[in-house]
């Protein structure tokens, strides 16, 4: 079965107001649009195309994983998500707090962990992911000798939670240096200081400036990603994504937005470790069709490439699905057991009770199902 779905672009001020529009084919309302969600989720279920009611409807238990299209031009907060057990103790405090569920200062929205994938769909795609080691750090710091006071305090690997606890703390040193590095970074070479240059115009005197030296800046061209599990500190800075995650909301944000930030908890689910590029490479299956495993229950992503589509190309659905399927350019036609179903470029549609489809046309196809 093949039931087209449709949405509502959410309106965050760092999302472009025209790349939505024109993946979609609509006219621009004149409004950022940072996020356009196919799923489950109560925050923004997919609605159906040709009948009454929501995805949830075909789906009461709902789906495990999200996709979504991300269209940063500025950068979305610092942010980490929680493991599965953090999720739940931390709705379960909130809830037996009494917080409302839409309060500013709610951390859990729901008990899910939210592991997360990006992928370049067709520019390159900037993001903030994951403490480098502390060495590479200091030698993009050396450049600046504004920023030696933040070179001091960074001795080793073991100092990084030391250094990012200072940098939140709000002292004064903090900001004076925030300042200090934002300027001085004018003249500095390299990836990490343009960041710096352009979270400064974004968020001026926000310590996520210096936050973001501490970081892997890392540009993904059209087709890689990165895979993001829980504990990663993140941002994403600009370009066009195709989000899949697991089916939750919970963010934790840690700077770079005038949004809640709760130190104390952020500190509680981040992972220190410095640890390589956080890159996810893909399982090529037949020329031009790539899988992307996390190695997480609930997603995982199948590509399925134009060259693939123009000669017609068969694809295994993980599990029998259920799926989400949604064309990034072009047009492709999905067959099945018993029914046959076309996207044209930013279209989507539930896809239930297909095991294998056979994929053709001439667009780029994203398939996400659980893992």
């Amino acid at each position: 079965m093949f039931v087209g779905i449709v949405n509502t672009p959410r309106d965050y001020a760092w999302g472009s107001s025209t790349a939505i529009p024109e993946l979609l084919g609509v006219a621009p309302t004149g409004a950022p649009q940072a996020e356009y969600w196919m799923g489950t989720h109560p925050g923004s279920p997919s609605r159906l195309v040709g009948r009454t009611g929501t995805l949830p409807d075909l789906v009461p238990g709902g789906l495990p994983f999200l996709l979504k299209v991300l269209t940063p031009v500025t950068s979305v907060s610092l942010q980490a998500h929680p493991s599965v057990a953090q999720a739940e103790a931390g709705f379960a405090r909130e809830e037996a707090a009494g917080i409302p569920i839409d309060a500013p200062e709610r951390n859990y929205k729901d008990r899910n962990s939210k592991p997360e994938m990006v992928y370049a769909l067709n520019e390159p795609f900037g993001a903030l992911a994951g403490f480098r080691p502390v060495a590479e750090t200091r030698a993009v710091l050396e450049q600046v000798s504004a920023a030696r006071p933040l070179l001091d305090r960074l001795i080793g690997d073991e100092s990084l939670r030391d250094v990012f606890s200072w940098l939140l703390s709000g002292d004064p040193e903090v900001a004076q240096l925030t300042d200090a590095v934002s300027a001085a970074s004018a003249t500095a070479e390299g990836l990490s200081w343009a960041t710096v240059r352009s979270l400064a115009v974004s968020y001026p005197g926000d310590p996520g400036i210096l936050i973001s030296l501490l970081l892997h800046m890392l540009v993904l061209e059209p087709g890689e990603a990165l895979y993001l599990p829980a504990g990663n500190i993140h941002a994403y800075q600009y370009g066009v994504g195709i989000e899949v995650l697991a089916n939750s909301d919970n963010v934790i944000r840690g700077g770079l937005t005038p949004k809640h930030i709760d130190v104390a908890e952020l500190l509680a689910i981040l992972d220190f470790r410095p640890l390589p590029a956080p890159y996810l490479r893909p399982e090529v299956v037949t020329p031009g069709v790539s899988v992307f495993r996390p190695g997480v229950p609930d997603f995982l992503l199948t590509v399925v490439g134009p060259d693939a589509a123009r000669r017609g190309v068969d694809v295994t659905i993980a599990g029998g699905g259920p799926a989400i399927a949604f064309a990034g350019s072009g047009a492709v036609t999905l067959d099945g057991a018993e029914s046959s179903y076309t996207l044209e470029q930013g279209a989507g549609a539930y896809v239930s009770g297909e095991e294998a489809l056979h994929v053709s046309g001439d667009g780029l196809l994203f398939l996400a199902t659980a893992g």
